[in-house]
């Protein structure tokens, strides 16, 4: 019996999920997550997300998807569709509390093509994270 691929589910094809833990309040990661700034380092260049349920926006790189789900300070899910996708993969990012003054921030991705776009979303994931705390980090020296 073969392995299953790292990543891979039966409902929601490959997914990925990566997380950090930031020394910041939610609303705080939130605002700028939302952002142009922020936008630009997890959903591509663009000047506004209109943020309620169904509405369509295009980056400008030309991804292109829907808001699914917004509760303010907590969560946002949408589709997401660089352009050369055969079909759009559904991003989701959840910002939980930690301990006093501290958030985790993860995003997790699902409807994934193959193991190989799982393992390019995880860099892309791993590196937001990254850019975001260090946004954080300036805010709080």
């Amino acid at each position: 019996m073969e392995a299953k691929p790292v990543g891979l589910t039966q409902a929601a094809g490959f997914q990925v999920g990566v997380r950090k833990t930031l020394a910041a309040e939610k609303g705080l990661i939130w605002s700028y997550l939302m952002s142009p700034a922020g936008l630009g380092i997890w959903l591509g260049k663009m000047n506004e997300l209109d943020l309620a349920p169904k509405m369509k926006y295009r980056s400008e790189d030309g991804a292109v998807g829907e808001v699914r789900v917004v509760k303010p300070n907590e969560q946002i899910r949408l589709t997401w569709q660089p352009e050369g996708w055969d079909k759009p993969s559904t991003i989701q990012i959840r910002l939980i509390d930690a301990t006093e003054g501290r958030t985790t921030v993860s995003f997790h991705q699902e409807n994934l093509g193959n193991q190989q776009t799982r393992a390019q979303m995880k860099k892309r994931w791993e590196q937001s994270l990254d850019q975001l705390a260090g946004y954080i980090d300036t805010l709080n020296s």
